[in-house]
């Protein structure tokens, strides 16, 4: 009875951390499986070159391109997963990013539930995860069963006047929201001390709204539930019909070890979810488990993003900057009909992550140019959609290689989307505030920019068309569900955290049903 458990969750992020504390209160017997440890509380979680140079919380997985050209993916393996180094800027999807969206490069496809019955899930998920926001200010927000549970983060005068400059020429900057446990009105006893080392970094002092802080942690007060952490699973094996799973391999301090529960659920991220999935093929599911569609790996998103800066001739002090949003241009503009996504503001430039990003452009730079251009940055995120292509895939051979097959489309809404950007800031009298010139430096996420990942285990009523039913079980498989980002079937132009917390409520409320 040692290793048998009503439910285990594989993954411990956004969804699977998330689910864990919502089923926590059912006294069934939980087990959370994480690949990785937890994370260290150091000063390196603070230092620059550490986190963007030094890589020093990425993985060392080494994943192939379509070409087979080796590449190492921003993925992280901890406790809170890829949580513990997001952004924190928790958006819902819009309600018409539930419905089918004719974009400029194909059609974005609807989902098999509505906005409306995710919505109170939404709701739940911001109270959860503590998100500072307003509502009404951005026109294209969904409805909503409730305010936000905190007030928005204040912008420093830097923003705020960049939000006053967008309002007088006709636009409506809001309020970004805010997975940041910041208390404005109580600074001497707020957990969050509003540092400039907050996107992209471990949060040192745990004020980061991640999935090990306000998921796991309350989780594991409950006496039911139970966490293994560097323990990696490499195979679920099935039932001689194939249709429930039995026992799930795991690799632990070099042993081998088989557990087993009445429900078993993934949440291992898209890439790795698919990569389990399809090296558990046995008689019954030759080609993968859940894969009778072909449709496991396929589908892969990841949003078409870009970091881009301009200067400002005045410096720019801001330290937390991610207070400011702009989606007046997600569903298109006058002269282009089609959508062309979301802007916002990214973490604030520190001089060593140009060295991080850009080594090579700036291994000859003097220190003092570097430390310039980020006194004088003001940094955006722009996100465009990228649609799914079943030849957008991931595929893994009989050694556990992963191979991430990716080709960029929708690419002509992103370019109209930066070029918008750009010219807005030479238009809305900022040109002797912002930039002096029009100089730009513009990072491009690669295909190893893996934040955003989504797709490759989409959710549908069809099983000849999807991989998971829409309460995100697997076809043909009873006892098997998945609840991190890859139940997508398209990923609009914001952040995908909120929606798998979110949806990772829903199936938990499904779940809670189903075992009493």
């Amino acid at each position: 009875m040692a290793n048998q458990y009503d439910v285990i969750i594989i993954g411990s992020g956004a969804g699977g951390g998330t689910l864990a504390r919502h089923l926590a209160p059912t006294g069934k017997k939980i087990l959370i499986l994480e690949r990785g440890g937890w994370l260290a509380r150091e000063p390196e979680n603070w230092i620059t070159e550490e986190v963007f140079v030094n890589n020093r919380y990425v993985s060392t997985d080494v994943w192939h391109d379509k070409n087979g050209k080796p590449f190492q993916p921003g993925v992280h393996y901890y406790v809170g997963g890829a949580t513990k180094m997001y952004g924190a800027a928790l958006y819902r999807l819009r309600k018409e990013d539930f419905g089918e969206l004719a974009h400029e490069d194909g059609i974005s496809p609807a989902w098999p539930i509505s906005y409306d019955e995710l919505e109170p899930y939404y709701t739940q998920a911001e109270h959860l995860y503590q998100v500072h926001g307003a509502r009404g200010e951005d026109p294209t927000e969904p409805p909503a069963s409730a305010p936000y549970s905190h007030p928005p983060i204040s912008h420093e005068p830097r923003i705020a006047q960049l939000a006053e400059d967008l309002a007088r020429a006709g636009y409506h900057p809001f309020h970004s929201p805010c997975g940041i446990m910041l208390d404005e009105q109580r600074m001497l006893s707020s957990r969050c001390i509003r540092c400039i080392d907050c996107d992209g970094f471990p949060c040192l002092v745990h004020a980061k709204s991640d999935a090990e802080v306000l998921g796991v942690r309350p989780a594991l007060e409950h006496p039911n539930v139970t966490l293994l952490t560097d323990a990696l699973v490499t195979r679920l094996e099935t039932n001689a019909a194939g249709t429930a799973v039995t026992r799930v391999c795991v690799t632990r301090d070099g042993q081998q070890e088989t557990l087993e529960a009445g429900i078993v659920v993934v949440s291992c991220g898209a890439a790795n979810s698919a990569k389990l999935l399809l090296m558990s093929a046995n008689a019954q599911h030759p080609d993968g488990l859940a894969n009778a569609s072909g449709q496991v790996g396929r589908n892969y998103m990841f949003h078409n993003s870009q970091a881009v800066l301009a200067l400002s001739k005045e410096p720019n002090p801001t330290r937390y900057q991610k207070t400011l949003g702009l989606n007046d241009f997600y569903f298109g503009m006058p002269g282009y009909e089609y959508p062309m996504g979301n802007i916002q503001m990214v973490g604030k430039s520190q001089p060593p992550m140009f060295r991080g990003e850009k080594p090579i452009e700036t291994a000859l730079a003097p220190q003092w140019t570097l430390e310039m251009v980020a006194r004088h940055a003001v940094d955006f995120w722009l996100s465009t959609e990228d649609l799914p292509r079943p030849e957008n895939r991931v595929t893994v051979d009989r050694s556990g290689r992963i191979t991430l097959s990716y080709t960029r489309n929708n690419l002509t809404a992103k370019q109209r989307l930066y070029e918008k950007l750009k010219s807005m800031l030479n238009q809305l009298d900022m040109h002797d505030h912002l930039i002096p010139r029009n100089l730009y430096m513009k990072n491009e996420i690669d295909v190893g920019g893996v934040a955003h990942q989504a797709g490759t285990c989409r959710f549908g009523r069809d099983p000849q068309t999807s991989v998971l039913d829409v309460n995100c079980k697997a076809h043909g498989i009873d006892n098997l569900y998945v609840v991190d980002t890859s139940f997508f079937p398209s990923i609009g132009a914001v952040n995908p955290a909120l929606t798998a917390m979110a949806n990772a409520l829903r199936v938990g409320d499904h779940l809670i049903e189903r075992i009493g």
